[in-house]
Parts: C-alpha cells; sequence; structure tokens
C-alpha cells in the first residue's frame, strides 16, 4: 500500500484527536525558573531549539516528559514546561525506560552528557540502544565534566590538558556514535550547538524515529573547554571541516563544493571533483546501511591513506533503521499473558509452586 494512503488512512481515523490538540507557540514550553547556566554556553541553543521544535510533535504538554541525570545539561528539565524529572547519575535511561513501558502513549525524552551517560552511566546507555526503548537521548557532549569545573571526561581527546591532567589524558576516548552502533542502536546522528537550524531538523527526525533515537550534539563549554569543536561550529572552516549527510544524497563538501568522497571497497579516500571524478563517482549516503554507517562514524580518527588530511566531520543521520522496540514487546507480551492465563495473582506468583515442611 503506498505509503500516501497510509497516512491519509491515519488522518482519518485520528482525526478527532489532531483537531483537538492544542495550538502551542515555542514560548509555551519554557519554564518560569532562571537559566542557569553560564553566559555563552551551548545548551542555551540547544534549549532553545527543543522548545522551538516542541509545537512540531503533536503532542500535549502533559504527554511530553524530560528525565535527565546529573550534569549541567542535566537542569533542562526546570527549564521546559512539561513533567520532567531531575534523576540520579548516569541512571536517566532506566527511569525513562520504566516510563515509557508503563506509559507508552507519552513522548519520553532523555538529556544527558558525555560524562553522565558514558562513564558512571555507560552500562545504562548501551543498555537502551540495545533493547531499542522508543524514547529520544539528547547527549550533550563538551569533552569535559563541566558541572565539577574541568575534569577530563570519557570523551576527551587523548593528549587534552585539563585541572585532572596536567600532562595530557592518556585515556582514549569514547567514540558516542561508534559506540551507539555497536550496541544495534537504531538511530545514531550528530548535530551541533552553533548550527540552530540543522539542530532542530535533527530533533525533529529524532522523535518521527519509532526506536531509541540517540542524538550527539557537540556542545561548547566556554568556561573549561572554549573552542573544542570550532573546527565544525566557525563558518570560515566549516565548509572543509563538516560534512552533512542526506539520504541518497553523495557525499559532497568543500567551500566550494568540489570535493567528495568515494569508496575503493570499503575503503574511503577524498577526490576532487572535476575531470577525473564527478558525483557519480561519489558515495551516495545510505541511512540503513549500518556498515557505511560503522565507517562515518570513524572518519575523524582514520585520515585517508596517503592523505595528511583527515575526513570531514559527518553530521546529520548516520543511520535509522526499523527493529522491535522492547516497550511495545513488552506491552504486547502481558496483553497475551492476560488473554491466555488471566489476570495475575501477586500472592499467588510469590508463594510458589513448591512448599517445604521445615521439623
Amino acid at each position: 500500500m503506498p505509503i500516501e494512503t497510509l497516512i491519509d488512512e491515519f488522518i482519518a481515523e485520528h482525526k478527532a484527536d489532531l483537531d483537538n490538540l492544542p495550538g502551542y507557540s515555542a514560548k509555551e514550553f519554557s519554564s518560569d525558573q532562571d537559566v542557569r547556566w553560564c553566559p555563552g554556553c551551548g545548551d542555551y541553543t540547544i534549549l532553545k531549539q527543543v522548545q522551538n521544535a516542541m509545537p512540531d510533535l503533536g503532542y500535549a504538554k502533559k504527554d511530553i516528559v524530560f528525565i535527565s541525570g546529573i550534569g549541567c545539561s542535566s537542569r533542562f528539565p526546570y527549564y521546559m514546561d512539561t513533567f520532567g524529572m531531575h534523576s540520579i547519575h548516569g541512571r536517566a535511561p532506566a527511569i525513562a525506560t520504566g516510563l515509557k513501558v508503563s506509559r507508552p502513549d507519552l513522548s519520553v525524552w532523555i538529556i544527558t552528557g558525555d560524562g553522565d551517560s558514558l562513564s558512571i552511566g555507560a552500562n545504562h546507555f548501551v543498555q537502551l540502544l540495545r533493547r531499542n526503548v522508543n524514547v529520544n537521548l539528547l547527549l550533550f557532549n563538551n569533552e569535559i565534566y563541566g558541572l565539577t569545573k574541568g575534569q577530563y571526561s570519557p570523551t576527551t581527546p587523548v593528549g587534552a590538558k585539563f585541572k585532572s591532567t596536567p600532562y595530557g589524558s592518556i585515556d582514549h576516548p569514547f567514540n558516542p556514535l561508534a559506540l551507539s552502533l555497536g550496541a544495534d542502536g537504531s538511530f545514531v546522528a550528530r548535530a551541533m550547538d552553533r548550527d540552530p537550524k540543522h539542530l532542530k531538523e535533527m530533533i525533529l527526525r529524532s522523535h518521527q524515529h519509532q526506536g531509541a533515537s540517540m542524538l550527539e550534539i557537540y556542545q561548547n563549554c566556554i568556561v573549561f573547554n572554549d573552542g573544542a569543536f570550532e573546527l565544525f561550529t566557525d563558518k570560515k572552516s566549516r565548509p572543509t571541516e563538516a560534512i552533512y549527510l542526506e539520504q541518497g544524497q553523495p557525499l559532497i563538501f568543500g567551500k566550494e563544493k568540489d570535493r567528495g568522497i568515494r569508496l575503493d571497497g570499503l575503503q574511503p579516500e577524498i577526490v576532487e571533483l572535476g575531470d577525473d571524478f564527478s558525483k557519480d563517482d561519489l558515495w551516495i549516503h545510505d541511512e540503513k546501511d549500518h556498515t557505511k554507517a560503522h565507517l562515518l562514524s570513524r572518519f575523524f580518527e582514520h585520515p585517508p591513506k596517503g592523505q595528511s588530511v583527515t575526513f570531514p566531520r559527518p553530521f546529520g543521520v548516520l543511520y535509522a533503521a526499523d527493529r522491535p522496540r522492547y516497550d511495545e514487546d513488552v506491552v504486547n507480551q502481558v496483553e497475551y499473558a492476560k488473554a491466555n492465563h488471566g489476570e495475575a495473582d501477586l500472592d499467588a506468583l510469590l508463594e510458589g509452586p513448591e512448599t517445604w515442611v521445615v521439623k
């Protein structure tokens, strides 16, 4: 059946519900709390774009929930005029999973940072993606512990000097996108705080995905790690250092859109567009290709063989695929058990089928 027909049928079936939804403005998602981030922090832009995106979700405010862990980013629920919870360090995915399973009708958002989710919360992070719970995770990555005043984090590059690494970090950092793909995440994407238009587009794409969406957002910490992503955020260097992924489009970048990426087998290489290579020779982006998504996630770690320049950093959706959702399967399994075995008896369950007599 054509997708247009399915959409028309859905609209007709839910027309009454859609007509009764309130028409919100972005301002109506701003709470009455004073925003307490450092002046110039990238979190302000992310907050603004999330608030801008909320009216487009088609949810009433009472059905939207933001859950955070611990860190600068985790103050986020206070600033959204929705339901929310400022939870405990690294455990937001576990709490969000419980909420989504018990209330599958809600739009659930997880706000976390690179320290919160990739250090103490790393296990909860990968379990959420492995299970494919239908929630949206926004990972604010500033490559530093900002709330505790500038220690290195799980995404800090090797050699970076901070308060806890005066001679340079010797820890090999996590690559959040590669980690997410390795955990079988069904939606993996990247955006940046200083490209607000693209950021909003990625927030909406995250919401549209049915399953666990993981959106990494490069976020500048102006106090402790200022300029960490300047190559990608500065308008002068961005065209040559960043590449925007579009489904079905060739991988092209450069100030004059004169450079591209082609595949020699599974080996990517940068080529100049002109006499030797055209757009027809380039790698065409396919969000459903898991192998190529892994290659994209590793671009900044492996420069092209024989070339001194590194690959441009990819922004956009690397991977998006449909697979069973944990929360939906739990609900279906419970309904199946009720239909075939009746309502559960908690006392009988606790007593069990076996008893012993102790003399």
